[in-house]
């Protein structure tokens, strides 16, 4: 997987990825060509070996203010609808791109995380955070529909519908200990703490069956459309393919050895 991007930070190694954008002097917001770059770069994911868990990481203390002012949202009020509607299905391309790339990704937020950096965090697997993470779907304070990037889709799934809708019609603010109990964040540490949590997560992903973590991705995002008697037989297929690969024996043998199975992702 390459790592050689320009409108972001990227580091490879030991199976982990780990991203961030890099603007920290404004609060790491998105731009066109971040946009672009991390929606190919999430499709590309899809097709790589040596990636196996993603860390999103903030950047100078936040993780991210959206999209930028000057850059984005001043050339957005100049556009016809066309162009806007070419700019609105590849802002959710990134988010298809993020739910499709077949890895875990863990988003670690500190700070602001905001307008399409709250989305980058929604659309992730799993969230930790800081104390100080504050995170705001503000669509609305600027005179845009809360449904943004599929966020009326995926929001209510992990914090429920009536919260979903506060955040939503109201702009305002869910700080980390609300985030955690609400369930959007899945833990939250001390900002000394987060890289290390964040990594150690990842770690132990990138070291489990990954080819089964991958399975379990891709069925957690499939079986949202599924009846339940249609997602039972996908799950069914599913872990049929699973029960083929070396990984299943390979557990077996370690618990009849007593031993830690090592996974291989086959």
């Amino acid at each position: 997987m390459r790592s050689d991007v320009k409108h972001f930070r990227c580091e490879i190694a030991g199976g982990i990825a780990r991203i961030a954008l890099d603007r920290p002097e404004r609060k790491n917001p998105l731009t066109f060509e971040s946009y672009a770059e991390l929606r190919d770069w999430f499709r590309d994911l899809h097709y790589a070996d040596d990636v196996h868990a993603v860390v999103i990481m903030p950047n100078g203390g936040n993780f991210s203010s959206g999209g930028d002012v000057h850059d984005i949202i001043g050339p957005l009020t100049r556009m016809s609808m066309k162009e806007l509607l070419a700019f609105t299905r590849m802002t959710g391309d990134l988010v298809k791109a993020m739910l499709g790339c077949g890895k875990p990704i863990i988003s670690a937020v500190d700070g602001i995380c905001a307008g399409a950096g709250a989305i980058m965090a929604m659309a992730s697997d799993l969230r930790i955070a800081t104390p100080d993470a504050k995170v705001a779907f503000l669509f609305n304070r600027v005179g845009l529909a809360g449904c943004d990037m599929g966020a009326c889709a995926i929001l209510p799934r992990i914090i429920g519908q009536g919260r979903a809708a506060e955040l939503l019609y109201l702009g305002r603010s869910m700080k980390a200990d609300e985030g955690h109990a609400w369930g959007f964040f899945n833990a939250v540490v001390e900002t000394g703490d987060l890289e290390a949590t964040a990594l150690s997560m990842a770690g132990r992903i990138a070291s489990g069956p990954t080819f089964a973590n991958s399975m379990t991705k891709t069925m957690l995002a499939q079986e949202w459309s599924m009846s339940l008697d249609q997602a039972i037989e996908a799950e069914a297929q599913a872990q049929a393919i699973c029960m083929q690969g070396n990984d299943f024996r390979r557990a077996y043998e370690a618990f009849a050895a007593k031993e830690k199975p090592v996974f291989e992702g086959d």
